[in-house]
């Protein structure tokens, strides 16, 4: 069956996380939440961060954060080259998403009525954002390269359900330790 659209899934309900007693909880499907350049002394030239905040709570699905993520890697690892930045989602999708599926054709009124208030089978999962200002992507990058970050951001954003905010600020100096 395809899936429900985004709609069914957006606001918070009851959580529904703990995957060693749910018979069946698919996979996440993000291959990776860090991308470009991962190593810490390699990344301490970057002097901006840029970060995706969500204005509201609710829920995004893995799909979308999976959408959002390649959209926001193609189009920095085109323009700026892997090595020039560090990606981060920081959201998890924990909470593992019901369907109570039905039939959904013509003429399917008459052979299935189904059940109220029906627990459904795990079908996908979400991530929970409980409140506003939540950080969903970091990104670091060259002040040079400020308005492609931009960019990246707010395509990424136009892949997820809720509303986004894009938040600049410089980045402090930190010390990288040497092992």
């Amino acid at each position: 069956m395809p899936l429900r659209p985004g709609r069914c899934y957006r606001r918070l309900k009851r959580p529904y996380t703990r995957t060693e007693y749910i018979a069946g909880a698919p996979y996440v499907q993000i291959p990776r939440f860090e991308l470009g350049n991962t190593k810490p002394r390699e990344r301490a030239r970057f002097d901006y961060v840029a970060e995706l905040v969500a204005e509201e709570t609710g829920q995004i699905r893995a799909n979308a954060l999976e959408a959002a993520r390649q959209m926001a890697y193609k189009y920095l690892s085109k323009y700026v080259g892997d090595p020039n930045f560090y990606l981060k989602i920081n959201v998890y999708p924990f909470h593992v998403i019901r369907e109570n599926k039905m039939l959904a054709m013509a003429g399917a009124d008459r052979l299935q009525q189904g059940m109220r208030l029906a627990f459904g089978v795990p079908s996908g999962r979400a991530a929970r954002i409980l409140r506003p200002g939540t950080v969903i992507m970091h990104l670091e990058i060259e002040g040079k390269n400020l308005a492609h970050a931009k960019e990246a951001l707010r395509r990424a954003a136009s892949k997820l359900p809720l509303p986004m905010r894009i938040v600049i600020y410089p980045r402090q100096a930190q010390q990288v330790k040497t092992a």
